[in-house]
């Protein structure tokens, strides 16, 4: 048997997770949206993340879960606003460990980008469906034909920072091994991030400083909250109007993204998880096998990638086959490598992996019968 990077254990913080193989957040818009059981999770979810954590994923991270009812993507997503949800979502953390997987969760404000129908159903939302009127820091719409946002004020600015950390409070109090704050794709964190859709002058918008305060201020908060607890931010690096290939649009660029990992590492934060992408509709977007890997590799390096490092950061993006995983981590261009679609249809895949790299099988011997001998 051979050894394989990917299947090595890395060190998140504290918590050292058994592999660099994880499972990234993934809406499943299975949730009631309305009722005493809106935003919680079920019997769907609890079967979705314990069979994925049994598959041998390093790691799980649960899908993007409003810090507030009015923060959801969809009126089917998960909400964690308030101390009665610990013990279901306690459920979704058990049963991740009890299949061999650290428990993560993220953390998320939909902004202008929420109140939408469940992902495979086109439109938004109205009153009688559950929907609500969407904010967001200022009042542009994502895309035409999209609802005009509420412009933030001061205090509910504010108020979104202590959503964030009493959500992750709840979170570890649940039983999970850390939170993610939700930073990129186009929801409130990055609303506030891109010029593109952050015009405001005063303390939360106008230059690099205002624009990035409050992912600062969300940070900080949180890792108050949960003391020790892996605290883990993803981010878009770029809008894609800035580079690859530049528009001439006013957006959150890779440079920008450059500069802020350092200070989001200064305010505690374990882990950047790089994605990109989300806030500008039309932006034209380089597609591919492994097309955001290059924003991973420009993280890493400037956060001091290399020996000695205690910050990893996480790549994702058309990641398709162990071959191609395992080169980017030999590459030195992440430390975890993260994979989406291949787990929703195939929650097996990483123990697959593992033979495919001739990596030492470790089948629970439950399901030992169905591998080749």
């Amino acid at each position: 048997m051979s050894r394989a990077r990917l299947f090595e254990p890395v060190h998140v913080g504290g918590l050292e997770v058994p592999s660099r193989l994880w499972m990234p957040p993934m809406c499943q818009y299975s949730a009631a949206a309305e009722g005493a059981g809106m935003g919680m999770p079920g019997d769907w979810h609890r079967l979705h993340y314990g069979t994925r954590a049994l598959g041998g994923v390093g790691a799980v991270i649960v899908e993007a879960t409003g810090v507030v009812p009015e923060g959801r993507i969809s009126v089917n997503c998960l909400s964690f606003h308030e101390d009665a949800r610990i013990p279901a979502f306690g459920d979704l953390a058990r049963l991740i460990h009890a299949g061999g997987a650290a428990a993560f969760i993220q953390l998320n404000h939909a902004g202008r980008k929420g109140s939408a129908r469940a992902g495979w159903l086109e439109g938004h939302a109205g009153g009688e469906e559950g929907g609500w009127q969407v904010v967001g820091p200022s009042p542009i719409p994502f895309a035409p034909g999209w609802p005009v946002p509420r412009e933030l004020t001061d205090e509910d600015v504010q108020g979104v920072v202590e959503a964030f950390a009493q959500a992750a409070r709840r979170a570890v109090e649940a039983g999970f091994d850390g939170v993610q704050v939700h930073a990129a794709h186009g929801y409130l964190i990055h609303q506030f991030l891109s010029p593109a859709s952050n015009h405001r002058r005063d303390r939360w918008g106008g230059d690099f400083g205002g624009r990035t305060r409050l992912v600062r201020e969300v940070v900080r908060a949180i890792r108050g909250a949960i003391g020790d607890a892996a605290l883990l931010v993803r981010v878009s690096a770029t809008d894609w109007t800035q580079e690859y290939p530049a528009d001439g649009r006013p957006g959150w660029s890779l440079e920008d993204t450059l500069r802020l990992a350092p200070l989001l590492v200064e305010d505690g934060v374990d882990m950047v998880n790089v994605s990109t992408g989300g806030n500008v509709h039309d932006a034209r977007i380089a597609g591919g096998p492994g097309y955001q890997v290059f924003a991973a590799s420009a993280v890493r390096d400037v956060l001091g990638g290399g020996g000695g490092r205690t910050v990893p950061v996480a790549a994702c993006g058309l990641v398709l086959a162990p071959e191609q995983a395992e080169q980017i981590l030999a590459d030195g261009r992440a430390d975890v490598v993260e994979i989406g679609r291949v787990m929703l249809t195939d929650p097996m895949a990483p123990r697959v992996w593992r033979g495919r790299l001739r990596v030492e099988q470790g089948w629970p011997e439950q399901l030992r019968r169905g591998t080749a001998r």
